[in-house]
C-alpha cells in the first residue's frame, strides 16, 4: 500500500496551512528520507492534527503514517 505524494501534498496544504512549494519539499523529504516535519505546535495542537489528518487519510483510503513527536 501506498499514499500518493500528489495526497501528502493536499493535506500538508489544508491541515498543516503549507504553500503548494512547502508542501512539495516537505513531501519529497518524506520520499526521500522517510520522514518529513510539517510543523512545531503545541503538544495538544499536534496531537489533534494526528487525529485529524489520520481520520482524512483512512476516509479518502490512504494508509498515511502520522505522528507527534517532542522537539
Amino acid at each position: 500500500d501506498y499514499t500518493t505524494m500528489e495526497f501528502v501534498v493536499l493535506v500538508l496544504v489544508r491541515f498543516f496551512r503549507k504553500s503548494e512549494t512547502e508542501a512539495t519539499q516537505i513531501m519529497l523529504s518524506v520520499h526521500h528520507k522517510g520522514y518529513g516535519v510539517a510543523g512545531i505546535y503545541p503538544r495538544d495542537v499536534a496531537e489533534t492534527k494526528v487525529v485529524q489528518v489520520m481520520d482524512y487519510a483512512k476516509e479518502n483510503g490512504m494508509p498515511l503514517m502520522l505522528t507527534a513527536e517532542p522537539e
